[in-house]
This record gives C-alpha cells, structure tokens and sequence, in this order.
C-alpha cells in the first residue's frame, strides 16, 4: 500500500520531471485515485462539500468521512425542508465509497412532519457528486 504523501510526492515529481522536456504537450494522465491527506479520498470529500454547500453544515468530519447539513428549506418552496447526511466510505473514488441519506419534511398545520424522499433523489445527489469529484480528479493534472 502506498502512503498517501508518497503518492502525493511521486504525482509532483512526475509533473516537474516532465515539465522539465523538449516535448511540452500537456499530460495525458488521470491523477491518482486515490490522494489524501484526510481519512478519506480528498476528491469525493471536495465534491460532496462543494455539493451540499447550499445547506448549512452541522458536521463535517475529514477523518470519518462524515458531512451533516442542517435543515434546508427551499426559499421558492418553503412549506418544505431538507437535511443531507454524505458519507465518504473509502480511500479510493469509486462509486461504492459513497453513500448520501436524505431526510426531508413539511410543513403541517405549523408544525414539520416526515416525508418520504425519492431513491431517485438520493440517486441523483450521489451522481452530482461522483461527476464532480472526477471532474477534479482530471482537473488536477491539468491545473
């Protein structure tokens, strides 16, 4: 297994080894999966971070994994709210290091009831999620 700052290292090196050659063409490679220096892949975390920042956070744990949003209500839908859980499961980018949970509630005679969220919601909010962490990954070679 190869420690994350070593991975880290090598990636820096190549990019200034190759900076360095007659042939100037822009790197053709992915970054590595997995680079962290957190508990988690630091791609996933950025872009579940990046994802959620509509909502304000409770909890964001680095080491676990862990994002909590409070509730959020919609200002063009406010008889509804929201609340996010995103939890990053593994080092690696892969879709199955992912998991979000969604609770959501309305608003009932003055007072908030549980609501159901549809799997396709959840569904979506992990795509969003996996789509920008690889548009990361990529962007961090070329960047």
């Amino acid at each position: 297994m190869v420690r994350p700052t070593t991975a880290f290292m090598a990636v820096a090196l190549a990019l200034v080894v190759s900076g360095c050659s007659r042939n100037r063409q822009l790197p053709t490679e992915l970054a590595p999966a997995r680079v962290t220096t957190i508990g988690v892949n630091s791609y996933l975390w950025r872009a579940a971070l990046d994802t959620v920042s509509f909502a304000p956070l409770v909890q964001a744990d680095s080491s676990g994994g862990v994002i909590v949003t409070d509730w959020f209500a919609n200002p063009n839908a406010p008889g509804e709210r929201v609340k996010l859980t995103v939890t990053v499961l593994d080092q690696d980018l892969r879709a199955d290091a992912l998991r979000v949970a969604a609770s959501r509630q309305v608003l009932q005679n003055g007072a908030w009831v549980d609501s159901t969220v549809s799997a396709a919601t959840v569904q979506k909010l992990e795509d969003i999620i996996l789509t920008r962490a690889r548009d990361i990954r990529r962007t961090s070679v070329r960047g």
